[in-house]
């Protein structure tokens, strides 16, 4: 056998020993001949579930040249081998995954002009309905080197605000003299386990509140991110702050101004961007995340694992990372794993604990 041949029968056994395919190895598993479809070579397979089972067809490939590496497709629906039907078989296979990748890849496209990523939003939780515009100004610029541009006076009514353009973000930091509407600042406080105390506290005694808002279509969203963690740890530091209800929680200011300093070692302020949930209920752990969507991904979801807790927060920290800073994608019927053998299933559904279509990852 060639290497590619070799290639292509490891990963079709791979595949069928999914428990979402058979379960275990085949009983048997042949190479039955090959074909080119699209430029690309192609490997028709037939293979035993038990050694006095039937034949069943399955194809894999499509191979470049003589290389190991193929584009993924790897199927079978499970019907008899044929070797007068098998090859049309496979090439119906084939243009039935390219079709649904293609489907998938458009219904991304879509998705990312409804949510395209660099909008990033936050709640500064005050304890007295006052901006210090100068010592914010001070801060700014002694913390990250940003100078704020002048402002024109407010007109008569309107409460303190610093808008500008920074690097084609738009920039705003605006004094709201009421709390933040519908007690969601209270409700979403209950989400840090962490904190949850403090966070509660924080959430209930705010009586005002600064909008922060960085509007960074033009930029790239880990640009635009970065920003708004230097406006909002910039605010925190005022005396009158009590923390920030972002990303579906309420952090204190001291932890969001730690995190913060990521950016001093060059690293990218994720605790502060991207929250990440844990619940445990009767059946098991779940999880979420919440901020993926300012980045032009969906959030994810685990559902009632039976992992330890540590280990789901663990695996939904490290995948949040590796889709923002490698700028991975995540597809519904994929799998994902940090080893040959871990392949875990991903799912695309309307979300248990967040709104709207979130990812889940079986787990």
């Amino acid at each position: 056998m060639t290497a590619q041949e070799q290639a292509a029968a490891a990963v079709m056994e791979e595949w069928l020993s999914h428990p979402q395919e058979l379960g275990k190895k085949p009983a048997r598993l042949e190479i039955a001949g090959t074909f080119v479809l699209h430029e690309l070579r192609y490997y028709i397979f037939k293979f035993k579930k038990s050694r006095l089972g039937s034949w069943k067809v399955a194809v894999c490939g499509g191979y470049e040249g003589d290389g190991v590496g193929h584009c993924g497709h790897i199927y079978s629906t499970m019907e008899d081998y044929d070797p007068a039907t098998a090859q049309a078989k496979c090439e119906e296979m084939v243009e039935r995954l390219r079709q649904y990748w293609m489907d998938r890849a458009k219904e991304e496209e879509e998705q990312k002009k409804d949510h395209p990523g660099g909008d990033f939003l936050g709640f500064v939780l005050l304890s007295t309905p006052e901006f210090d515009e100068t010592a914010f100004r001070a801060v700014l610029k002694e913390d990250w080197g940003l100078t704020v541009p002048e402002q024109e006076a407010p007109e008569e009514g309107e409460g303190p605000a610093i808008v500008f353009e920074h690097e084609g973000m738009m920039v705003s930091v605006a004094l709201m003299e009421a709390p933040v509407p519908n007690g969601e600042a209270e409700y979403w406080a209950n989400s840090n386990f962490m904190e949850r105390d403090q966070a509660l506290a924080a959430a209930r005694d705010h009586q005002s509140h600064l909008l922060v808002a960085v509007m960074g279509r033009e930029a790239a969203p880990l640009k635009a991110g970065e920003l708004f963690v230097k406006l909002a740890a910039s605010c925190l530091k005022a005396p009158n702050a009590l923390g920030i209800y972002d990303c579906g929680t309420v952090w204190l200011p001291e932890y969001f101004i730690r995190s913060s300093l990521a950016m001093k070692e060059g690293r990218p302020p994720l605790d502060a961007l991207v929250f990440v949930g844990l619940y445990r209920g009767e059946k098991g752990v779940s999880s979420w995340t919440n901020g993926l969507r300012s980045f032009g991904k969906e959030e994810l979801e685990v559902v009632e694992s039976r992992h330890k807790p540590s280990e789901v927060y663990d695996l939904m920290w490290n995948v949040s990372s590796y889709l923002i800073q490698e700028g991975a994608v995540l597809r519904d019927g994929e799998t994902l794993g940090y080893t040959a053998k871990q392949k875990l299933p991903i799912t695309r559904s309307k979300g248990v604990y967040v709104e709207g279509q979130t990812l889940k990852i079986g787990f």
